[in-house]
């Protein structure tokens, strides 16, 4: 693992614009950290204030482990034993906002690395894209990438905190779900190259509209450094609506004319996705090792980073091909009892749930497919609309079987039936009614496509199949 940068004493105070409480002679730090159960001793504690865990309670458990540096929220100075910290020669910097502060240390550390940064949103694709885009890059450069979710107020300055001299590049992710959360981040990441994957119905609940979505998304480009680039989808017409808006220069990809990254003779296979990349200079056959057509704009954006950077079209080929499906997202694998599992469990909203629809309908060709949906969260008062226009779909795509589960399960079902699905082929109800009903119903051959919003745990689901298939592997020995 890479070393990340140190900081002295100064440059935390430098970058915090903190007061200083108490502090020491001739600091040193290894590295930042919010994680009183991880730190160690070389590393500056941050107390943050989250949902569920106050930092601040941990604060002297940090300086008992041997920490000779924290950053506290003003108000908690009188709680804490600073004049303590001040005799025994301890770092204690106050400001207004913890969390605010961890942003300043990532952006100064940004700042320092003196690296390239990719900054990576959209309503759909991010993840994927930001694995891609972080596995061609690294064809040539050292490259640090987001890992997990870490992609907020919290988690994207944790990545840029690991920054260490030997990276050149760095791929990050941002995420929102109300006005300004871009903002912010691209305040802190500079990005010098930003993609937008998509913009569709995500987030209605704090975005109120698809404009606002818009809105909110193009936040990223006005935070794009003035001689920076916008990666944008020239097929996505509120993506496009933002490009003739802006001033910087702006590389489109997709499958449209006007893209100068395109792709053609696009090719979904069961474990697999194969296409033609078209290059200003090049042109290469990529096998993308993952199913879904959509899968194929987020590689023409990865590619597009990858020609912005100088790779080759042979480079930017085996990063796309050396890119792995993130846990949860399009995972596809066959039970011993002959079924197959489409494990998209990890989040859902309305654009994403479509594109796996599709997925499952292309790779199981004549074979019975069945979706098993949770609900797709943060809608607002879209909700209703949202999940019965879901339900519609299933109907369309010739679906089988729909399970559904969650507080608008009702809603995905109307859907169905009002398109024609009978009402016999639909089970509403928690996890464990679908399962004792899905149990007594699949067949080898069938495919099973799972998703649902995080906060729904479709992946116990998931899980609960594959011990299912084992379990009755086990009888049959």
């Amino acid at each position: 693992m890479k070393q990340p940068i140190p900081w002295t004493q100064e440059e935390i105070i430098k970058a915090t614009k903190g007061e200083v409480l108490s502090a020491g002679s001739n600091l040193f730090f290894s590295g930042v950290s919010i994680d009183s159960r991880t730190i160690s001793a070389r590393e500056i504690f941050v107390a943050i204030r989250g949902d569920v865990h106050d930092g601040h309670i941990f604060a002297e458990k940090a300086i008992k482990l041997g920490v000779k540096g924290l950053i506290i929220n003003r108000q908690e100075a009188v709680k804490l034993p600073c004049k303590e910290w001040k005799k025994a020669g301890i770092l204690c910097v106050a400001v207004g906002d913890t969390i605010k502060a961890l942003g300043c240390l990532a952006s100064y550390n940004r700042t320092r690395a003196d690296v390239s940064v990719v900054a990576i949103t959209g309503s759909n694709g991010k993840t994927t894209t930001r694995g891609m885009t972080a596995e061609v890059v690294s064809r040539r450069f050292e490259t640090l990438s987001t890992t997990g979710n870490l992609n907020n107020e919290i988690g994207l300055p944790l990545t840029l905190l690991r920054l260490s001299h030997s990276h050149k590049w760095a791929v990050v992710e941002l995420g929102m779900n109300h006005p300004g959360e871009i903002e912010r981040l691209a305040r802190i990441s500079k990005p010098d190259i930003g993609i937008i994957t998509n913009i569709g119905p995500a987030h209605l609940e704090g975005l109120n509209s698809l404009e606002g979505v818009m809105n909110a998304k193009g936040e990223l480009i006005d935070g794009i450094k003035p001689d920076g680039t916008a990666i944008l989808n020239a097929d996505d017409e509120m993506v496009m609506n933002l490009a003739r808006r802006t001033s910087k220069k702006v590389l489109l990809f997709g499958f449209s004319d006007n893209a100068s990254i395109r792709a053609c003779l696009v090719e979904v296979k069961r474990d697999a996705t194969s296409f033609t990349l078209i290059l200003p200079e090049e042109t290469v056959a990529v096998d993308l090792p993952v199913s879904g057509g959509f899968m194929v704009k987020n590689a023409l954006a990865a590619a597009s980073v990858g020609y912005l950077a100088g790779l080759t079209a042979s480079e930017i080929k085996a990063g796309l091909e050396n890119s792995a499906p993130e846990k949860g997202r399009m995972n596809i694998f066959t039970l011993s009892n002959g079924i197959t599992i489409i494990d998209d469990s990890y989040n859902a909203n309305p654009g994403s749930m479509e594109a796996a629809i599709k997925t499952l309908s292309e790779l199981k060709a004549d074979n019975r497919g069945v979706l098993i949906a949770g609900d797709m969260l943060e809608l607002g008062k879209h909700s209703t609309k949202m999940h019965e226009k879901i339900g519609a779909l299933c109907a369309e795509s010739g679906i089988a079987r729909l399970y559904t589960t969650g507080q608008f399960a009702g809603n995905t079902a109307d859907g169905a039936i009002g398109n024609g699905m009978s009402r016999n082929s639909i089970v509403t109800g928690s996890h464990d009614d679908i399962l004792e009903n899905i149990t007594g119903w699949l067949g080898s051959g069938d495919w099973v496509l799972v998703k649902g919003s995080r906060a729904m745990g479709m992946e116990k689901i998931v899980f609960k199949l594959k011990d299912w298939a084992e379990r009755q592997s086990a009888q049959l020995l």
